[in-house]
């Protein structure tokens, strides 16, 4: 019987330790060699909710991430669902090499982690988690994470200015290396779902040729980004 009731206790203050919020702490390091990410959002959340599904169609909400770096309607999307939010961590934009850290209270409903930014400069790429579940254990866990291609825009690869949904176009070019004059890598895709991202072509000519983008510097190939996420 006295073994019984201990097995109980155990159980209870397993159940009561659960139950209690969870600390966690992510780091985003950007592994690409020329591309910026625009402002982060790290999330965690209840398992019916995504930021994005591959093989299906974008949201509006990450249309406007995806093609300007507009993370306020999926931070709108989040809250509705009662999510936990860290939203640019990295004050800013996130260049080649750095790494942001994000500091996240998750209570026991929100078991799911997700991860966006832009990848800049491109059309509508962006670097992403799609829920990934977070791990029961206190630990340190590391993820590789692919570049994704939103499907809502054409990759031409030209810088005017564009970004806003439905304006087609690259914002700019962070780091300042990338040419102008081009006359569009492409003005169609071939997959309007959101998937992998094939990566941006680029070329050699600054001053015209088919992509505004340099091929010696804006050139990636997955995975985009280390996640290194600490459970306490």
């Amino acid at each position: 019987m006295m073994k019984k009731l201990i097995t109980g206790l155990v159980l209870a203050g397993g159940l009561s330790a659960t139950a209690q919020a969870r600390e966690l702490t992510v780091e985003v390091t950007n592994l690409t060699n020329g591309i910026y990410y625009t402002p982060l959002l790290v999330s965690t959340h209840n398992g019916n909710t995504d930021l994005f599904e591959p093989g299906e169609p974008a949201s509006a909400s990450l249309q406007a991430m995806a093609e300007g770096g507009d993370i306020s309607g999926l931070i709108s999307d989040l809250k509705t669902a009662d999510a936990d939010i860290s939203a640019d961590p990295a004050e800013g934009l996130l260049g080649p090499g750095e790494t942001a850290t994000a500091y996240l209270k998750t209570h026991k409903r929100n078991r799911y982690l997700s991860i966006v930014a832009m990848l800049l400069p491109t059309n509508d790429g962006f670097m992403g988690l799609d829920a990934q579940r977070i791990p029961k254990r206190r630990g340190t866990y590391t993820y590789y994470i692919n570049g994704y291609d939103a499907g809502t825009e054409a990759n031409s690869e030209i810088i005017n200015g564009g970004g806003a949904p439905g304006v087609p176009g690259i914002p700019a070019d962070p780091g300042g290396n990338s040419g102008t004059g081009a006359t569009g890598v492409t003005d169609s895709e071939q997959n309007s779902l959101v998937h992998i991202h094939r990566g941006v072509l680029g070329d050699m000519d600054a001053n015209g040729g088919i992509s505004d983008l340099n091929a010696a510097v804006h050139h990636w190939l997955n995975p985009v980004a280390k996640v290194t996420v600490t459970v306490r």
